[in-house]
């Protein structure tokens, strides 16, 4: 296992150094990308108390989520996520907490940047996680390898070839999966696409998110935390139909996570055999958001 890397000092202001008009278009071209492991994060982060000051010191919040699993507690608060506007330029920052506030979202306060990696080993199998029992929106759900958001923080919000968002997921995939930077190369991920979607979890917590969709085909070693995630698998396609199939029938109490299955209806059985002709770079299209 990795040792962990120092934490980052969030930035006072880094969406007027991007500026709101910077296009992302060729800015996420798979192709040339320079190796920079030195700005990606590995590892468990500390509690900062900056991050979660603004909304833990509102009345009566700390009380109502009392129940809260203490890690996820601490990463709702300590999280800062890059807020966005449809078109994903940058235009500010807010807890983790808030963010997944139906509240906020329904407002239309909490649109931010995440992303999804869908990791394949040689044999073209997808690995799949099902979230843990403590994650406060979508637990126990089935998805892609890894489902997360770059953060408000130096290292993340770099727009160039989408390294923030790569960087992200290095750091991301240590935390969840325990697979060291070294087997995920940032240069290794490819960015085929941007979803833009909204998905209650319950009466409380929801998404409403920019999703940048990752692709890696990799043999990996891992070591899962069980504070993340409750189960992985691989799977082939007939294997994920399977997962589908029953989510639809509610058989075994198979639940699917938003976002998985809009990727999974509009896009991973063609994009999945551009992984298997080694063709994902044609598929790329960093261009379009997909409003779905």
């Amino acid at each position: 296992m990795a040792a962990a890397a120092r934490p980052l000092a969030l930035l006072a202001s880094a969406s007027a150094a991007l500026g709101a008009g910077r296009s992302r278009l060729a800015a996420c071209s798979a192709s040339g990308l320079p190796r920079a492991a030195g700005l990606a994060l590995r590892g468990r982060r500390s509690l900062t108390a900056a991050a979660g000051g603004a909304v833990m010191g509102k009345a009566g919040v700390v009380d109502a989520d009392a129940g809260m699993d203490a890690v996820q507690r601490r990463l709702m608060f300590e999280d800062e996520c890059i807020l966005v506007d449809e078109q994903d330029n940058v235009i500010g920052h807010d807890s983790k907490y808030n963010c997944h506030l139906m509240e906020k979202i329904e407002s239309g306060n909490a649109l931010h940047r995440a992303f999804s990696v869908f990791l394949f080993n040689s044999k073209y199998e997808l690995l799949l996680q099902q979230r843990s029992a403590t994650k406060v929106t979508f637990p126990l759900v089935w998805t892609n390898t890894c489902c997360s958001h770059p953060l408000y923080r130096e290292s993340e919000l770099i727009e160039e070839k989408c390294l923030g968002v790569r960087n992200a997921a290095q750091r991301k995939i240590f935390d969840e999966l325990g697979i060291t930077a070294e087997d995920l190369p940032v240069d290794q991920f490819i960015p085929l696409g941007r979803l833009l979607y909204k998905a209650p979890s319950d009466g409380k917590w929801g998404e409403h998110e920019l999703d940048y969709l990752l692709f890696m085909i990799r043999d990996v070693k891992m070591n899962p935390n069980p504070e993340e995630v409750a189960d992985v698998k691989y799977m082939n396609r007939d294997q994920v139909k399977e997962l589908l199939r029953k989510a639809d029938a509610g058989e075994d109490g198979v639940k699917l996570s938003p976002w998985f299955r809009l990727v999974v209806d509009n896009f991973l059985m063609k994009w999945w055999d551009h992984v298997e002709q080694g063709t994902l770079q044609e598929a790329a299209d960093m261009k379009t958001i997909h409003k779905l």
